[in-house]
């Protein structure tokens, strides 16, 4: 990902460093070294650090005098709570969308779930794509405040998928994200609905096999 340095560098390295993480291009666990990112942005210690405080804020990375700053990791418990409420949200996400969706927002669905169809091999470009079907279908419901929770919501489903690198390219992925799909361009509310949980009940299920039941602790070196 290159970083052009912007006007506003301390929202810029925050916006920077937020989709670096969520892109994958730092793994769960992994420290994050301040000289490391100096050199890699470009920019002083001051919105760097700024920065890392506010994404320590949201969740996505954890911070101890002792040893720095990483990625934070989710266990199993945890992964377990936030697909029980992706479940919920996800599916009246897709109610909404069938409901309230609009043409610009199924060309923007269709777009989306083409690209995703198309995606080759690299779990980090099926993360990305797989995410941002979903965030379309969000925003064809036209619920300000289920975005608002869903783009934080996102945040773990990201950090979780990037600890499991798997299934995006399951073969049952394609044929659910059709039924959702589907479901919510023929403004059927109930079968989007039970399409986009039931979809969220199997990514669970395979995710959660391959989370350990330990608390996880940050085990990689600075990039």
């Amino acid at each position: 990902m290159m970083f052009e340095r912007p006007t506003l560098v301390r929202d810029e390295v925050y916006q920077h460093l937020r989709s670096a993480i969520l892109q994958g291009e730092f793994s769960p666990g992994e420290k994050l070294g301040e000289a490391e990112l100096v050199a890699r942005l470009g920019v002083s210690r001051t919105p760097i650090r700024e920065a890392v405080q506010r994404l320590v804020q949201e969740g996505l990375l954890e911070a101890s005098a002792n040893r720095g700053v990483w990625v934070r990791q989710i266990g199993a418990r945890e992964a377990r709570d936030t697909y029980a409420v992706r479940e919920t949200l996800d599916g009246l996400a897709a109610e909404l969308a069938a409901l309230e969706h609009r043409e610009d927002d199924a060309q923007r669905l269709r777009e989306a779930l083409e690209l995703l169809d198309d995606a080759g091999g690299d779990y980090r470009e099926q993360t990305r794509l797989d995410l941002a079907f979903h965030r379309e279908v969000v925003r064809a419901s036209h619920n300000v405040a289920l975005a608002d929770l869903a783009r934080s919501l996102e945040q773990r489903v990201a950090l979780i998928k990037h600890l499991t690198r798997t299934y995006n390219a399951h073969p049952q992925t394609s044929q659910q994200h059709h039924a959702i799909l589907n479901a919510v361009l023929a403004r059927d509310a109930a079968g989007a609905q039970a399409a986009a949980r039931l979809h969220v009940r199997t990514f669970a299920e395979l995710a959660l096999r391959d989370l350990p039941s330990t608390e996880p602790h940050p085990s990689k070196e600075s990039p």
